[in-house]
């Protein structure tokens, strides 16, 4: 079995990339940076999911994880919602727009989104972005149905480099676990769990965007450095 998994040279992808060769899968890694993972069944592309011209051909997964993303940049729209689009449409349909097919073998997708695109909180264009992943991710499932699922894992905190300005902040991640009635954040890990469980081990769940925050998004106030 293939997979497709955008941004796995640190954090979330990453993790969700050795996870699924743990377990035995063939995986294809997008990212600008140079490979973080060695393993005999990894393949890395060099790829910026902003340029869909320059998308192999040569790619033909079973299932797609969205994950690349950025944050409070010039390229939130463009990598976190635009970029999903159109790697989605490009592998996981055969044709184009509505009259587009699921492709031969896909069986899942699967969007990495944010607690922001639930509670509205962070800055406004990343908000924006991951609140298109809840639309775009309904959706696809309506568009990949019955032959495929389609869901969104949408964490709230997650100790990845992302995060490092307020992880090392001892002031503010004080006042973020506060926040946060599990008092603590996730690790990529624990996410690269929820993700290959949406993916592979559900079969009949989808169209749903699982909120996967520690109970943070009770709360919106949003904790950030001011500079």
């Amino acid at each position: 079995m293939n997979a497709l998994i955008t941004g796995t040279a640190s954090g979330i992808g990453r993790a969700t990339a050795e996870l699924f060769l743990a377990r035995g899968w063939n995986v294809t890694g997008f990212d600008i940076l140079p490979a973080a993972i060695e393993h005999p069944r990894y393949d890395h592309r060099i790829v910026d999911v902003r340029a869909p011209r320059t998308y192999p051909d040569d790619i033909r997964p079973n299932v797609i994880v969205n994950n690349a993303g950025v944050q409070d940049s010039a390229d939130d729209i463009a990598v976190n919602l635009r970029a999903v689009i159109d790697v989605t449409e490009r592998y996981a349909f055969a044709g184009e727009g509505l009259a587009a097919e699921p492709a031969p073998g896909i069986t899942a997708v699967v969007n990495v989104g944010s607690a922001s695109g639930h509670t509205g909180s962070e800055f406004p264009v990343y908000a924006a972005s991951k609140g298109g992943i809840l639309a775009y991710t309904k959706n696809l499932a309506n568009r990949l149905a019955p032959q495929a699922t389609c869901n969104s894992v949408d964490p709230g905190g997650v100790l990845t480099p992302l995060n490092r300005c307020v992880m090392e902040d001892e002031h503010m991640w004080a006042q973020i676990m506060e926040l946060t009635p599990l008092k603590r954040w996730a690790t990529p890990e624990e996410i690269a769990e929820w993700i290959y469980f949406v993916a592979v081990t559900n079969r009949f769940m989808t169209g749903q965007n699982l909120l996967i925050d520690g109970g943070e998004a009770g709360d919106t106030h949003f904790i950030w450095p001011s500079d």
